[in-house]
């Protein structure tokens, strides 16, 4: 049983845009069936201790585009969490580009956390964020995050970063701060190939989106370095089910087929190496798996291990085909987002200098590094 249960719910395959960096497989009308979800429910609830919390996300394809599934799932779950005296958290990422009555309310319900995908500068952003026909989204999007903080509300932006993206990082946290973004999140292209002239360039902008991030203190948050000063400080971080990879955390997909993660279910294939077994209609709870903690042989000796957050097994999974061991474009952007977090903040300088990467065979990784 947990005190904290995170499961979540891929609403469909389908999606209104085709950015051309997706790893979520092809298009389809897959569409989760009400059952596969009502159940899903029902274990997640029955896998929780007294006085615990379901965290309930939504993701796809374009969740949006099945906003009333949605919104049905989300009042299932209100009523089970309320019987069994649990506590209800939400989230969800979207693309942001549709604006339906009903999809305006799944975004702005109270309990919803939302994310919106924006890659920050417009230009940049519609490199790869397109529609059907090939156009840029960026102005819709834009147009989404408008709205919603004229009525109050605030989404976490979420910024995918590429190798021929990074050199503008910066310039995009600026330019959607300008516009009154409070929370951005920079998430690497962990399926792209990175050199180790990509990693340069990632180096040199985290230093300059460093001093954007303490500039903007408290108001403005970058995650990257929000998790650094916490652990900095030894600040207690909330309990969460996130990366509990299979053990407190399930992704289901449309098919009722169970995932560790969400972003490891792709096309759902039949081979597809990470499927858990089992599927979300058998069985009345969702029993633990067991997986592998961090285990990179660099980790034992490096000077940061005890601050370290490589231990995302789903990003080690994508970039080194182990869920046990980071790579090291994973180990390079850990350290440097220590190392200026406590620049920035003025904090003492570490007394070695941190590993910058794992000592490990390239061909396990995702490109050079």
């Amino acid at each position: 049983m947990y005190g904290c249960f995170g499961l979540v719910l891929m609403a469909t395959h389908a999606c209104n845009l085709r950015c051309r960096y997706c790893y979520g497989g092809e298009k389809t009308d897959r569409s989760m069936p009400m059952v596969v979800a009502f159940t899903a429910i029902d274990r997640a609830v029955r896998s929780i201790s007294p006085g615990g919390t379901l965290e309930l996300g939504f993701f796809g394809g374009e969740p949006l585009l099945r906003a009333e599934l949605i919104s049905q799932v989300i009042e299932y779950a209100r009523e089970s969490t309320s019987l069994a005296g649990f506590s209800l958290k939400l989230s969800m990422t979207t693309n942001g580009t549709l604006n339906s009555e009903t999809a305006r309310a799944v975004m702005t319900m109270p309990e919803m956390e939302l994310s919106i995908s924006h890659d920050g500068l417009p230009e940049v952003h519609d490199r790869y964020r397109v529609d059907c026909n090939g156009g840029g989204t960026s102005s819709r999007v834009l147009g989404t995050i408008d709205r919603l903080q004229e009525e109050g509300h605030e989404p976490r932006v979420v910024m995918v970063v590429r190798p021929d993206t990074v050199e503008s990082l910066p310039e995009g946290i600026a330019f959607l701060q300008s516009r009154g973004v409070r929370y951005i999140a920079p998430s690497l292209d962990l399926w792209a190939e990175w050199n180790q002239a990509d990693a340069e360039r990632l180096r040199d902008s985290l230093v300059r989106c460093a001093d954007l991030w303490h500039a903007g203190l408290p108001q403005r948050s970058i995650s990257w370095f929000d998790e650094k000063a916490a652990r900095l400080a030894a600040v207690p971080i909330s309990e969460t089910a996130r990366c509990g990879f299979g053990d407190g955390e399930i992704a289901v997909a449309p098919s009722g087929n169970l995932y560790p993660c969400e972003r490891l279910i792709g096309a759902d294939e039949a081979d597809s190496p990470m499927r858990l077994p089992g599927h979300a209609l058998d069985g009345t709870r969702f029993d633990g798996t067991t997986a592998a903690e961090r285990s990179a042989p660099a980790c034992t000796d490096c000077a940061i291990s005890d601050q370290c957050n490589t231990t995302c097994r789903c990003s080690n999974y994508i970039r080194s085909g182990r869920i046990d061991r980071p790579d090291g474009l994973l180990c390079m952007l850990d350290s440097v987002c220590y190392s200026e977090t406590a620049r920035v903040l003025g904090m003492l300088p570490m007394e070695s200098e941190p590993a910058a990467s794992c000592s490990q065979d390239e061909s396990e990784t995702r490109g050079a590094i």
